[in-house]
């Protein structure tokens, strides 16, 4: 009987409980400087603007995925700049050259960013159609952030593979070990080693990122478990966002499962709020704007912004029919 009680203290001793970035007791107004931004509580975030030769047709604003940062958008970028778009790529909060890396900075942090500079951008470039650019996580983020809307610069929103694996789609067993492991040891690292997941075709982009200092290798467990609980919010609020957006899925995504992608695309098919247009690539993977086909998702990336009506239609199309996603989706 005196384990249990020992047992019990060690818990309370040790099990903190998933840990987040302690707020700043200061408040600004959110500045925009050529390669950094100052958010509302002087917490800055490095960034790399891409422009065009010319005045840009559109802008888009870049979000990078899950232990990324905005070097993500490098080539991507260049060829929207030969195409007429600026890109404005930053580093998350927690991630790349930030502070506090690899310490989950919360949701509503990574959501406010978002939408203070969506902000500036339209205060800087009030004439020009603003576009979100999200990818993995960086979906998950725009689509929080598309709910605080209210600027009219702000035409759409592009979703790279968004992560929409939250607890809703993520199996028993898996969410509850991240749940009991978060809570336990909350600091502990973890690697994808073992995982086999494949997440690109390029080979060569993969092992540039594994040589890349600032593309984090090993994660707390209670950064996945922040995370998860951003995809939860993300996959539930689908079905409320107002904005044309382009949802972009590779057939041989290994990061974000089809059943969970499926699952999303099935609640907007019953409920759409705004204009989906789906593209589905069969030789895709996750990393669809670095991956080895990476020119046509580009390429179908600067049509949508160069023809995006400035309001939704309410419907939800999928390029190449919608047969392909049926097919993509069937047992899920």
């Amino acid at each position: 009987m005196w384990k249990l009680p020992l047992l019990i203290i060690a818990c309370l001793v040790a099990c903190t409980g998933p840990q987040i970035q302690p707020a700043k007791n200061t408040t600004q107004e959110p500045v925009l400087y050529p390669d950094n931004a100052v958010m509302t509580d002087g917490y800055r975030l490095p960034l790399t603007v891409h422009r065009p030769a010319g005045t840009p047709g559109a802008i888009l604003l870049a979000l990078h995925g899950f232990n990324d940062y905005r070097n993500a958008f490098s080539e991507p970028a260049r060829y929207f700049a030969e195409r007429g778009i600026m890109t404005i790529a930053y580093d998350q909060r927690g991630f790349g050259e930030t502070t506090q890396r690899g310490l989950w900075p919360g949701q509503q942090r990574l959501q406010q960013d978002a939408v203070s500079l969506a902000r500036l951008l339209c205060l800087e470039h009030p004439q020009v159609p603003l576009y979100l650019l999200g990818e993995s996580m960086g979906g998950a983020v725009s689509m929080m952030a598309a709910l605080e809307n209210n600027n009219d610069c702000l035409r759409g929103m592009i979703l790279v593979a968004p992560a929409v694996w939250g607890w809703q789609t993520m199996p028993f067993w898996q969410a509850a070990l991240l749940r009991i492991g978060a809570w336990l040891m909350p600091a502990h690292k973890v690697t994808g080693e073992g995982l086999e997941i494949r997440p690109s075709d390029n080979i060569e982009m993969l092992r540039a990122l594994g040589r890349d200092p600032l593309v984090i290798k090993a994660t707390r467990i209670d950064t996945i478990y922040g995370l998860t609980e951003l995809m939860d919010r993300a996959y539930r609020a689908s079905g409320d966002i107002a904005l044309p957006v382009l949802l972009l899925y590779g057939e041989h995504d290994e990061v974000i499962p089809k059943h969970a992608m499926c699952s999303m695309i099935a609640t907007l098919a019953e409920h759409p709020s705004s204009e989906w247009r789906i593209g589905l690539y069969p030789d895709g993977y996750h990393m669809l704007t670095r991956d080895l086909q990476a020119e046509t998702v580009l390429a179908d990336i600067v049509a949508w912004v160069n023809r995006r009506p400035r309001h939704a239609r309410k419907a939800m199309t999928v390029a190449g029919g919608s047969d392909r996603l049926e097919t993509l989706c069937s047992g899920h």
